[in-house]
This record gives C-alpha cells, structure tokens and sequence, in this order.
C-alpha cells in the first residue's frame, strides 16, 4: 500500500475539519441530553459516590461555605476499593483526606504527611469522583461520559471513512507522486453518505438502550401504584407479581419476573422437600442467634432493621455421594445458579446455607420480624469487586399466615412465599462485570402472625479454598488488605 498522497492528504483533513465542527459538537448535545430516567429531586440535589482507588484509606468532609468549618461524611473513614453515596447539591465542596496507615501510623506524602484533595459537586447528573493513587481526583458525569461517547463514535467512523479514501490509492509508484489519486467526486460522496450512516447507526443504538430503560422504568413505576402507601410492604393480601414467561428446569417450573443483564429474579416451584427443610431445621436449632446487619465500616451489628434468628450450617460436602440431604440441596442451589450464570461457580469458599427464622406476634407488635430495604451485595452500578456476592438463592420451608413477602420496591415485583418453593436474583452483568444498579434491592415484609422459615444461600465469584468467603468483610474487602489501610 502507498502512504497518502496530496489530494488524499487534502481529502482526510477536510472530513477531519468536518467532523469537529459540525458533527462533534451535534453528537455531544444527543448523549447529553437524550432523555434518560431521572428520579424526582430539588433542581440542585445531586447524588455523588466516592470510589477509593487510592490504596490507601480516606475521610470525607464538606466544607462549609461560610465557616469553613470541616464536617465529618465518611463513617468514618473508606478503605481502599471501597465506596459511599452521598446525597448532595450543586457547589457543595469536599476535602479528601488521606488517614495514617494502621501499621505505621503515618501517611504517604512527602515528608509523610497526609494528602488532602478537593472536589465540588457540579450540576451534571451521575457524578462519580475517583480518588487515585497519589490521591489524584477524577470527576465523572454525565457531561464527561456524553463527550467520551460522542468522540468515540466519531472516531469509529471516521477511522472507516479513512480507510475508504485510503483504499482508492494508485497502483504504482508513478502515480503516487502526484495528483492522480482513484479518488473521484462519485466516491467522495459515497465516503460521506458511508460517514453519515455510520453515525447515524451509532446514534440509533443509543436511543435504543436509552428508550429500552425508559420503557422498563415506565412498567416499573406503574407496577409500583400499588405499593406506594408503605414504603416495605403496601399490602399484605397483594398477588406475586407475575412471571412474564416461564420455562421448566429439572423438571420444575421457572418463572422469569425480570430479565435484565445486571438483575434476574426468578421464582423456582418445588425447590426443596420437606426432608431437606427438617435436615436444614434440625442442624440449626442448637446455633440460632439474633440477625446482623452490615455496619457500613466492614463489620456487622444488630439492628431494628432486620429482627429475625439465623444459623449459618456447614455443608458436609464429603458426605455428597453417601446422599446427605444438606449436601443435595446445596448442590441444587449451585447448579441453577450455573444454569442462569456463565461463571461456573462452585463451592469451594462459599458462605455456609443459612437458616433464617421470623415469627409473627399479632397484628398489634409494633415491632414484628422482618428486614427493611437492603442489598445481598453492591447495588451502585459500579464494576465488581472479586470475591464478593452476586446471586442469592432463597428458599421457603415454611410460610406465615399473614406477611412474609419480599418486594423489589425498584422492580415493582412482588412475591408471597410458597412453600418449598425458591426466589432467586442476581445481581452484576455478566459482560460488563458492572453491578446491578438498585433493581435488586429488597425487603422482608413483617411476619404478622404464623412462622417464616427460610435457607438462603449468598453466592460469591471469586473465592476458594485459598480466598474463602469470611477472608472479605461486610465491604467486601479482604481482611488482610484493610489491615495494612
């Protein structure tokens, strides 16, 4: 192939001028303001996560715009891969610490002083601030993303469109002197009317995705009328939401309720027998304890939030071919998961099943078993962190009388338990690694009168017997990590 000759050189630098005075600031106005989902919120409320990539721990503080004064938001501190939302407005500005290593006592700056950094909340939407090694701060929204995607697209087409100019080379060294390029008037328009349909293609599957979430938010907000007058539980006698297809696993019936990359929920008919439930039952009767939640700083506490009792029950695995019915169980659960998830999880450094117990008092207990609004593993949309949950399986040994339902309040889904039946949900994208962005979040419905008992089993990618699950806190950071934050 010749290298570019002069009229050629002439051609790439019009379509180049072309493209970023015309083209590019047209695509920038499409990706930032083609419509997407907003939820409703004051004209300058703007939600902000901190992601710390800095390999060392962090303190956030906001900054008083007329005292100055430093006012404490982290709880207390982020470890290193960890992060926190907050809620925040326009011109709001923080101050990002670096805290002194637990080992050492001191920072990493020079002189081994503590870093400090700053960022300020702009009016774009989807803000992430990255805080990087040397803790460099990067800011992310909307406007930057919509600039990185319209200047991506351009370049994709434009690369095309070079190599169309570029293929109408001369087929000797002669010609390539000079002006006698294959290029005539016919083929610069057909170049053009080429980078046009390019474009237009790439904008096209842009809309696509962008009315994709907007339909789903649409059918999500309108499943959720009737579950707006209590926040955890509307209504008590409400139907499950129902499957919008079914197929039949190992012989059972599978109802598909959503189905999106980040975030499956199916419910499963028939998951596990009486036989299984006694095992399960009898196993954990001597170590059930009161439930605890995640504390936001890698540990756990009891909480109001959650009022139930739990087991955790370890799965004897080396009796599997002798039929322990534990041992069956558990290996159903990790092969549907497999079924729905290309990850071939198995059970080495999983969590151990855990038996989960809430018993209804009345319709008069002002404080009856159940669990608020929470997420199995993150819900922030942000890329997976190894060796944390993914997928939960829940299955129901008993059913209450009255209560007991779970509801994906962002999903509009509800379900009543059935017994022996199983709910499962995932929750990352298996292409992207990115994590589900809220739709999994979920509650437990208080227990009014009856007993619920359930097996969950959390799932994790990225453990063994090497890495096992309690290696990682309730942050999903490895233990031996944070020691050295």
């Amino acid at each position: 192939a010749f290298p570019p000759n002069a009229r050629q050189k002439i051609i790439i630098t019009n379509l180049d001028t072309m493209i970023k005075q015309f083209l590019l600031p047209t695509l920038l106005l499409f990706f930032l303001h083609h419509p997407t989902p907003v939820q409703s919120r004051l004209p300058t409320e703007r939600p902000i996560t901190i992601l710390n990539e800095s390999s060392r721990r962090i303190s956030i503080h906001w900054i008083h715009p007329e005292t100055n004064e430093l006012v404490l938001q982290s709880t207390p501190d982020i470890l290193n891969a960890a992060s926190q939302t907050l809620n925040s407005y326009v011109g709001h500005t923080f101050q990002v610490t670096e805290l002194p290593a637990k080992k050492t006592g001191v920072c990493a700056g020079e002189n081994e002083e503590c870093r400090v950094n700053y960022f300020t909340v702009n009016e774009n939407d989807d803000q992430i601030v990255f805080v990087k090694q040397g803790l460099e701060v990067e800011h992310s929204d909307s406007k930057a993303v919509a600039d990185k995607s319209a200047v991506q697209l351009l370049e994709e087409c434009k690369s095309e469109a070079n190599k169309k100019i570029l293929a109408a080379s001369p087929t000797s060294v002669d010609d390539a002197s000079g002006s006698g390029a294959n290029l005539g008037p016919e083929e610069s328009e057909q170049i053009l009317e080429e980078l046009t349909t390019c474009v237009q293609k790439g904008i096209a599957k842009e809309i696509e995705k962008a009315n994709e979430e907007i339909t789903f938010q649409s059918e999500v907000r309108k499943g959720m009328a009737g579950l707006l007058e209590n926040y955890t539980c509307a209504d008590e006698t409400l139907n499950s939401t129902e499957a919008k297809s079914t197929v039949i696993w190992d012989g059972r019936k599978v109802g598909i309720i959503v189905d999106r990359p980040a975030s499956k929920i199916h419910t499963i008919e028939n998951f596990l027998t009486e036989a299984e439930c006694q095992a399960v039952e009898e196993r954990a009767k001597p170590l059930l304890h009161d439930a605890t939640v995640a504390d936001g700083s890698g540990g756990s506490h009891l909480s109001e939030s959650r009022k139930a009792k739990q087991a955790g029950i370890k799965v004897d695995w080396d009796k599997e071919q002798e039929g322990d019915l534990i041992a069956r169980l558990s290996r159903r659960v990790y092969d549907y998961v497999n079924h729905v998830l290309p990850f071939e999880i198995k059970e080495n450094g999983q969590e151990d099943l855990m038996s989960i117990q809430y018993f209804g008092r009345g319709p008069d207990d002002d404080k009856p078993d159940r669990y608020m609004p929470h997420c199995d593993g993150d819900c922030n949309g942000l890329d997976f962190k190894p060796g944390n949950r993914m997928a939960t399986i829940v299955m129901y040994c008993e059913v209450p009388k009255v209560g007991g339902a779970t509801n994906f309040r962002n999903s509009g889904v509800h379900i009543k338990p059935k017994k022996y039946a199983a709910t499962f949900f995932s929750y990352i994208d298996p292409v992207s690694m990115k994590m589900d962005d809220g739709f999994t979040e979920h509650s437990g419905c208080p227990v009014i009168e009856g007993e619920k008992k359930i097996v969950t089993q959390w799932v994790r990618l990225g453990v063994d017997n090497e890495n096992p699950w309690n290696s990682f806190n309730t942050l999903g950071i490895k233990y031996s990590d944070a020691a050295e934050q």
